[in-house]
């Protein structure tokens, strides 16, 4: 394949794709609405999924259209030092089926929040819940900006447009059919991205001048398979910083979030969900390498066919033009397809795991008395609406940012990175408090915003800067409140 002269638009064949998909995902939905009889089915699926359809669930709703569009960009402007989080996400895997799981299983948890309500009280549990809110919240903006940016690239359609189709559907979907519809969803959406980036891989091999060697050789040429640098610059990515950064990032997103936790907790026993784990750590490891290429091959691509790039396109746009005028008909819509998948399966389970910590962690304890089941389920589902529109008004703020993973790290380091801190804190120690952890955060998102916006490092720097200052902050205030007890006793 190579350049193309006449320039194509989103046809009907292409909108004919999406619509279809669309209309499964609601289909799906309404399907599981009519099995939803308990706040357990909603929220866990009474606990009985196989542990293959989570894990590629899990898979799915982590890798975000953030991830699909945000990799091949970062490789096409800057270098594949991102490649080192297919490595770090296998190191991660032991902590999480040693640590986090069998600890979940023993204390047969709905949200992991229960946890640090057991362990450091009721306060710790609502700030942990709130501040995963907010980091969700600010997620599920990019989640949303990142396929309708793609869409409005593509056809015209207007941004603003694009984005409450985008937000309208995925609620819809959600509301109707919870968690079981979320996973069942999640499944066509994980076999449409795995498709679409190796389809996508061997038509940039194809198209390529001098094939997979001519990609190499103009990526090399041009520093983007630079990986470790042996200078450490504060402004630049590099390789140890990327693996610093993702090994604590990874463990946030896959040990303590709601989001994760939530669908390892559906599956039948133990040996499920570390079987889910390895599962995704190995499709981690192949798919991050796949997407990584597919951003240098575009670099190529376009070194080679400079006339068929328009000046001045952001790095985040090139995916999608890349997509539309260099593939054929059809196909092209399948791919755009399969970044919707990756948008779709993040959103719904980001709103659904928002309403089960709003139902499970902060509305439940907060009663005088118990309400019905039929009544939080009701509750749930509307939560979902809610959230859902909340989350498409987030993703016009998010549009605001240059580019979808500095906007995705801005926001998860701020609220994430402390929560991880609060984790680690009360797993390591016994002299943790969570009077300590606040003052730890009371420190670490005002310093996280300062080199945010002010000294203006990397965004790589942002997640392990906001847990690392947390983290030790709170230890040493644990320490020294624990030593004022001591004395005024």
């Amino acid at each position: 394949m190579g350049p193309l002269d006449n320039p194509v638009s989103f046809s009907a064949l292409n909108s004919l794709v999406l619509a279809l998909y669309l209309g499964a995902l609601l289909a799906v939905g309404a399907w599981f609405s009519r099995r939803q009889k308990s706040t357990e089915d909603y929220f866990l699926a009474g606990r009985r999924m196989p542990w293959l359809v989570v894990a590629m669930s899990m898979y799915a709703s982590l890798t975000s259209a953030v991830t699909y569009m945000g990799l091949p960009a970062t490789a096409y402007q800057e270098n594949v030092s991102l490649l080192v989080v297919s490595i770090v996400t296998l190191l991660v895997a032991p902590v999480l089926v040693t640590v986090f799981y069998p600890l979940y299983r023993r204390l047969g948890i709905t949200t992991s929040y229960e946890y640090i309500g057991n362990r450091f009280g009721r306060g710790a549990r609502f700030a942990a819940s709130a501040l995963f809110i907010l980091a969700r919240l600010g997620w599920l903006g990019t989640v949303v900006y990142a396929p309708s940016l793609a869409l409005s690239v593509v056809t015209g359609i207007p941004l603003w447009a694009a984005i409450l189709l985008m937000g309208a559907v995925a609620t819809l979907y959600t509301a109707l059919g919870g968690i079981a519809a979320d996973i069942w969803t999640d499944v066509l959406q994980f076999v449409i991205m795995v498709a679409g980036a190796a389809w996508l891989a061997i038509a940039l091999i194809r198209g390529t001048p001098g094939g997979v060697s001519g990609i190499l050789e103009t990526a090399g040429a041009a520093g983007r398979l630079a990986v470790f640098e042996p200078r450490i610059s504060l402004f630049r990515m590099s390789g140890f910083m990327v693996a610093v950064t993702f090994f604590f990032q990874l463990m946030q997103d896959y040990g303590t979030d709601q989001t994760t936790v939530q669908r390892l907790m559906t599956t039948r026993d133990l040996r499920g969900t570390k079987l889910a784990i390895v599962f995704n750590a190995v499709t981690d490891f192949f798919l991050i390498g796949l997407l990584l290429f597919i951003g240098i091959g575009m670099f190529a691509y376009y070194r080679a066919f400079p006339a068929l790039l328009p000046e001045n396109l952001p790095g985040d746009r090139v995916l999608a033009y890349y997509i539309i005028h260099a593939l054929p008909d059809g196909v092209s819509g399948l791919l755009i397809t399969a970044i919707f998948a990756a948008a779709m399966s993040s959103m719904d389970s980001g709103i659904s795991s928002l309403s089960t910590v709003i139902v499970h962690d902060i509305v439940r304890p907060l009663r005088s008395q118990p309400a019905p089941d039929e009544h939080d389920l009701r509750l749930a589902r509307r939560l979902v609406l809610g959230l859902g529109a909340l989350s498409t008004g987030v993703a016009f703020y998010v549009s605001s940012f240059r580019h979808v993973i500095e906007a995705y790290t801005t926001i998860i380091s701020l609220f994430s990175g402390p929560v991880l801190a609060l984790f680690l804190m009360g797993l390591l120690t016994r002299r943790a408090t969570f009077a300590g952890w606040a003052a730890g955060c009371a420190v670490a998102i005002p310093a996280t915003l300062w080199i945010q916006y002010v000294v203006k490092v990397h965004w790589i720097y942002y997640f392990p800067f906001a847990f690392g200052l947390t983290f030790l902050v709170g230890l040493a205030a644990s320490a020294g409140l624990g030593n004022h007890r001591k004395h005024a006793g």
